[in-house]
């Protein structure tokens, strides 16, 4: 027999990353607003992270990351066994991801939209994994390789960007930025979490992410935003509610 859903709760958005503490850094305050207004909020780490210089287990390093998932609200926070610092996209990661697509049945799926200069090559893998995973998460006459679980198409996919990255993609035209003037604090208590990512002597990557935040917002009229790219073009049935949402 193969499994049914209904041993797991379906979640409206559920956040791709890397390692534990990308979608904190990328999209933290995006998430636990979402959370705030009643939507069902899941993450997803590919990898645990380890090893890491400063994290004496992997242990350690999840247990961070569930303290983040609570600041922020989330319901589900869930960790593949994948490699870290050897994440590649192939059959078997993509499969993996797939399957908890399926599980959790998401509208949304927010996840890297672009290589990471100079940063781990993880994040570039994670995105083609991501990618390919929303594709295979609908496919039919396939059920050998996801135990059965039902086919879920998800309706939307977006990119994010890490906070010290450049703030648009190139290539799309759907940017858009959510306002989190009211939860950029809890963004930075999530990365907080983090003590064995960001030690006293990192400090300065606070005021970085906060600094990033301010003028993404600035540039939307917000205090601070968190930008976004959507993968397909964005309409709209109400041209004065879109550009004036509040």
């Amino acid at each position: 027999m193969g499994e049914t859903t209904g041993a797991y709760p379906q979640l409206d958005v559920i956040a791709v990353g890397a390692h534990p503490d990308d979608v904190e850094i990328a999209c933290g305050a995006t998430l636990a607003k979402l959370s705030a207004q009643g939507y069902a909020v899941g993450v997803i780490d590919l990898t645990d992270g380890e090893p890491t210089p400063g994290s004496p287990s992997p242990e350690v390093r999840l247990a961070e990351a569930q303290k983040a998932a609570e600041v922020l609200g989330v319901k589900k926070r869930i960790t593949l066994e994948l490699p870290n610092r050897r994440l590649f996209d192939c059959f078997e990661s993509r499969v993996a991801l797939a399957k908890e697509f399926r599980k959790y049945r998401p509208r949304v799926v927010i996840g890297f939209g672009d290589k990471t200069p100079m940063a781990s090559p993880d994040h570039w893998q994670a995105m083609l994994i991501t990618d390919a995973a929303v594709f295979y998460s609908r496919l039919c006459k396939w059920d050998e390789y996801f135990d059965g679980l039902p086919v879920h198409t998800i309706p939307a996919q977006l990119y994010f960007r890490l906070a010290f990255e450049p703030q648009t993609l190139e290539g799309f035209s759907s940017h858009f930025t959510v306002d989190i003037s009211e939860f950029l604090e809890a963004k930075i208590d999530s990365i907080r979490c983090y003590a064995t990512q960001f030690p006293p002597a990192k400090a300065h990557v606070f005021e970085r992410v906060r600094g990033a935040a301010l003028m993404a917002g600035a540039a939307a009229g917000f205090t601070a935003g968190e930008n976004f790219v959507c993968t397909k073009a964005i309409g709209t049935q109400d041209l004065m509610r879109t550009v004036f949402p509040t």
